[in-house]
């Protein structure tokens, strides 16, 4: 059976000291000593420095800086955070989205992020995030598809996704799109 992200995360905390000498806590000092404040600036130094793993060194400098699903005590703070202030007006247009995705089945696992909700199965198979004011990017993966108009090449929008459709407004939440997800859905 296929662990949620919460077991694995706690599985990889078990293993912490095993793996890498230092516990959980020791890492978290050493992080907040370096005075680094960004996510991929601690990867970078866990991994240089420490020559820990990319897995280990990712989730690492999320606890240090709070920002997954899995650290913060609120999720739906995360994704009120995400569509606040300037992003307000695409909220429906997010609703609209997770709305038809959860009609994929009971499955379907939303986890909220610092800056992007993360929709799963077994694994990921989409992402929602607010880009700017005006635009939510869908990335998805979707395996042995083509970009074609709307659904473009992830490029260096998200490297672990495949595609990425532009949405402005909850009509772009169309047929096609969902569509899309669903296909991504159903090769996760």
């Amino acid at each position: 059976m296929t662990k949620s992200p919460q077991e694995l995360k706690a599985a990889m905390i078990a293993g912490l000291a095993a793996k890498t000498g230092k516990s959980l806590a020791e890492w978290l000092v050493l992080l907040r000593a370096s005075k680094l404040s960004k996510h991929k600036e601690m990867v970078n130094l866990l991994k240089t420095k420490h020559g820990i793993t990319h897995g280990f060194a990712n989730m690492i400098a999320l606890q240090a800086l709070n920002s997954d699903s899995h650290t913060e005590s609120d999720t739906d703070s995360l994704v009120d955070r995400q569509y606040g202030g300037a992003k307000a007006a695409l909220r429906p247009t997010y609703d609209a989205i997770l709305a038809a995705v959860r009609k994929f089945g009971a499955d379907v696992e939303v986890s909220p992020k610092k800056a992007y909700v993360s929709l799963r199965r077994s694994k990921q198979f989409a992402i929602v995030q607010p880009s700017t004011a005006s635009r939510l990017d869908v990335g998805i993966n979707l395996k042995n598809v083509l970009p074609k108009e709307r659904l473009e090449a992830s490029g260096s929008f998200n490297a672990m996704l495949s595609h990425r459709v532009r949405v402005s407004k909850a009509a772009d939440v169309d047929k096609e799109l969902i569509g899309w997800l669903k296909a991504a859905y159903d090769q996760s």
